[in-house]
């Protein structure tokens, strides 16, 4: 039998739809028609399959601008700096690439804006990895040229945080005020199916009660998908390592940390903190009812300061869409779609009537 251990502090529920600002109506929420999972037409791999089909033509002429470099490989500063100033070219080949995603991804939104959860959804925020990008920037805006010509009445933005630190700043509204009273900062985890982020978040509550001038001051980085084959207790005990080594800096700063860990990670989560589907690009099996990662990590973290830990996690589209919370308040219902190996998918609803706009 397993040595019980004494309870966390009392918080929400794990993937819990009442959080303290916004009311989360939807996530993780999977559409399918004939061909497949809607969502796999707005993924990363999406934009980088239409990139090769643009670039088929060109090496058949044997003009292909981008030389011998799988479209998978390519970096974004590479595509980005090539649409600049780059090989004229290459900078058609992109536009035209980004023109096809751009449509697919209206296509995906027509669709969930057809959903009862997604239903007078007033504005979407666009965040994953090819949000912060010039190419990916240019999608995002094309998609919304799109949807306004076909009268869809719905705001489409890029997120406002580089996507990496959005799913670290988020963490900071899954749990109430009160328990970071007294304290400059919060650890937060963002997990995906190619890296695992962890950082300190100062929540600057002392100039902002809204955490509007949250930011993160201090991370840590492990791409797992370039380390081969990962178990996924290593990946536990490597995420743990991670936070001890983020509080000793946190210490030597002299920054109070609030016992607190934030968590994104990807699949449905249950209120008893079981991941019960979604995790499949993980490393191991994250989906098994014997694992349980907010408890795992308050074992291998128990303490923060002298306070027990506490752990809260939640859906990575969620708590990234959730660092956008001060910025929505002149919306009531709003969505967040994560373009990254999925897509991450979230609609929220303001707990507090919208502000009306300044004239």
């Amino acid at each position: 039998m397993t040595e019980q251990t004494s309870a966390p502090p009392a918080l929400a529920a794990h993937g819990s739809a009442h959080l303290p600002s916004v009311e989360v109506d939807s996530y993780n929420l999977e559409v399918k028609d004939e061909g497949g999972f809607v969502g796999d037409r707005a993924s990363k791999r999406a934009f980088r399959d239409l990139l090769e089909e643009w670039r088929k033509p060109l090496r058949k002429a044997g003009r292909d601008p981008f030389g011998d470099e799988s479209s998978k490989e390519i970096s974004k500063k590479t595509l980005d700096a090539l649409l600049e100033e780059g090989d004229l070219d290459a900078a058609g080949v992109l536009q035209g690439a980004i023109e096809d995603f751009a449509t697919e991804l209206a296509s995906v939104i027509r669709r969930f804006m057809k959903l009862k959860a997604w239903r007078d959804t007033e504005c979407i925020v666009v965040g994953g990895g090819m949000s912060g990008s010039r190419v990916g920037e240019l999608a995002i805006a094309r998609a919304g040229v799109i949807l306004k010509a076909e009268e869809l009445d719905v705001d489409l933005r890029p997120i406002r945080f580089d996507p990496h630190e959005a799913g670290l700043l988020g963490a900071g509204h899954l749990a109430p005020a009160w328990l970071f009273k007294g304290h400059d900062a919060i650890l937060a985890v963002d997990i995906g199916g190619t890296n695992i982020r962890a950082g300190v978040v100062s929540l600057g509550l002392k100039k902002a009660s809204d955490l509007s001038r949250a930011s993160v001051v201090d991370f840590e980085l492990w791409r797992h998908a370039h380390e081969g084959k990962v178990t996924r207790q290593e990946a536990v005990e490597r995420i743990a390592r991670m936070l001890r080594k983020l509080i000793a800096g946190a210490e030597k700063e002299g920054l109070q940390l609030a016992p607190f860990i934030g968590i994104g990670c990807p699949g449905v989560i249950n209120e008893d903190g079981i991941i019960e589907r979604g995790a499949q690009n993980l490393p191991g099996n994250w989906e098994s009812r014997n694992f349980h990662l907010p408890r795992e990590l308050r074992e291998l973290v128990p303490e923060i300061g002298e306070h027990e830990t506490a752990v809260l996690m939640h859906n990575d589209a969620v708590v990234q869409g959730l660092s956008h919370v001060p910025y929505m308040q002149e919306v009531e219902r709003w969505g967040t779609l994560t373009i990254g190996t999925g897509l991450g998918n979230v609609r929220f609803t303001n707990r507090t009537k919208p502000k009306k706009k300044k004239s």
